[in-house]
């Protein structure tokens, strides 16, 4: 029995479809979505770090933010685009593992950064009095890091119990990415100790976090309905409305499919929540905060400005 426990080289990934018109068609599409997302993020984080203005505590998670949208997307989308021009769409075990460990670590990490966010909101809307000490730079950067530190503690275990399933030969993976739960249902051995990581870490960088979005956003309403002047009632809930957007399409999707890892059926959808965490969410991001917030926008037409005046 033990001769067959092998572990390949390699894997073959299905990807979305298998006609070549059809996957040129997601190339283009593909493509520019993975531009546009880079040159978002990538304007958020030149503005905060070149505008003292944006040099607050909500803008250093921002960027925080951003840094990972961009590491995010990718991880995964740069061998998707390749793979879409290859007829055999093959990725070596090395690879696999450094896809995995990449995107868990960086995926645990922003839900992490966005309890933080939460957190900085709360003390902004229902302690402003003392918010300037509270969120001073060194508690900020503190909750940035542990955020880091627990995301890629929580990959790294997650992914060394994952590589370490020997899979018998099998090597298709009916997914566009290495990911996780397709490679336990490869898995020719009992896979109750990977379920239980799967489930423990699904509690501590999502299940965890999203019920401290949620405690901070039932205090923060709480505090905004007892303001009863309309304008800033509504100024308050406007300054609250681009995080919670970006929570509730990060957290979302996730829960449904990340708490329930015993599921055998679920091929589509997993390809459907990996697309959407590594390229929807990070493109959607720079224009959620960036339409919705005004200090971005003044932050971007300073810099033009300044640019226009130096070609003068």
């Amino acid at each position: 029995m033990k001769d067959n426990l092998t572990w390949v080289s390699e894997f073959v990934l299905m990807g979305l479809s298998s006609d070549r018109q059809i996957q040129a068609g997601l190339f283009v599409l593909f493509r520019a979505a993975y531009l546009l997302t880079l040159v978002g993020n990538g304007l958020i984080i030149f503005l905060i770090v070149l505008d003292t203005r944006l040099h607050l505590p909500m803008y250093f998670f921002l960027c925080n933010l951003a840094v990972l949208d961009i590491g995010c997307t990718s991880s995964g989308i740069p061998q998707m685009l390749v793979h879409f021009l290859l007829e055999k769409k093959t990725i070596s075990f090395t690879r696999c593992a450094t896809q995995i460990f990449f995107s868990l670590a960086l995926g645990g990490t922003e839900f992490l950064l966005l309890a933080a966010m939460a957190y900085d909101l709360y003390s902004a809307v229902c302690d402003p009095l003392h918010y300037v000490a509270v969120m001073g730079p060194r508690h900020c950067v503190v909750l940035a890091a542990v955020s880091w530190l627990m995301g890629l503690a929580n990959s790294t275990v997650e992914t060394a119990v994952t590589m370490r399933l020997p899979t018998c030969g099998h090597h298709v993976l009916n997914h566009v990415v290495c990911e996780t739960l397709a490679l336990v249902r490869l898995a020719c051995v009992d896979v109750t100790l990977n379920k239980v990581v799967i489930m423990a870490s699904s509690v501590v960088v999502l299940l965890v976090p999203c019920c401290l979005v949620s405690l901070s956003y039932a205090h923060i309403v709480a505090v905004i309905l007892q303001i009863r002047a309309t304008g800033g009632r509504r100024k308050a809930f406007g300054t609250c409305a681009s995080h919670l957007t970006v929570v509730s399409m990060s957290y979302g999707r996730a829960l449904v499919t990340h708490m329930q890892p015993s599921s055998t059926v679920l091929t589509k959808q997993d390809k459907v929540v990996a697309l959407f965490y590594a390229l929807v969410t990070p493109m959607l991001n720079p224009l959620i905060y960036s339409l919705r917030n005004q200090e971005m926008t003044a932050a971007l037409s300073r810099v033009l400005m300044r640019t226009s005046e130096s070609k003068l």
